[in-house]
């Protein structure tokens, strides 16, 4: 039996995961649309009015190198996945220590991943922005508490 596409995405996305643990950009990036529109949740410190970055390098440069030289064993662990037709819904939990402060994050969060083709067209992220802010004040002059 053929897999379907809701199948498909969903491998897609627990293989980003899976690429995200490993620290392995190349394979992450691979399952990305070329222009990608990656947005973080409103507030969060990389990007606080919630503005969007379009493309391989703008994910690299605003999130992925940032997040990798200011997280100690920074994790996403998937808590459940959801097929939602041209999107994959996951329930995640985040884990790790802000490097600067010294403080640890154990937040909840959402990411919504549009797919189309097998590829990730867009991913929204949803995180208790107050919590995170929390960890990350005092460690970064660009954050308020």
């Amino acid at each position: 039996m053929p897999e379907t596409d809701a199948a498909s995405s969903v491998r897609v996305v627990l293989a980003i995961y899976d690429a995200f643990g490993r620290g392995d950009v190349p394979a992450m990036l691979s399952h990305l649309d070329p222009e990608v529109e990656w947005r973080l949740a409103e507030g969060h410190p990389y990007s606080p009015a919630g503005e969007s970055w379009v493309g391989h390098a703008a994910v690299v440069e605003n999130f992925l190198a940032r997040a990798a030289a200011d997280w100690d064993d920074f994790r996403v662990a998937v808590r459940r996945l959801y097929d939602a037709g041209d999107a994959v819904v996951a329930e995640v939990r985040y884990a790790g220590t802000f490097t600067p402060t010294g403080r640890t994050l154990d937040a909840q969060g959402c990411h919504v991943w549009r797919m189309h083709a097998g590829r990730v067209l867009a991913f929204q992220q949803y995180v208790d922005t107050s919590r995170l802010r929390a960890v990350v004040a005092d460690g970064r002059p660009d954050v308020d508490p």
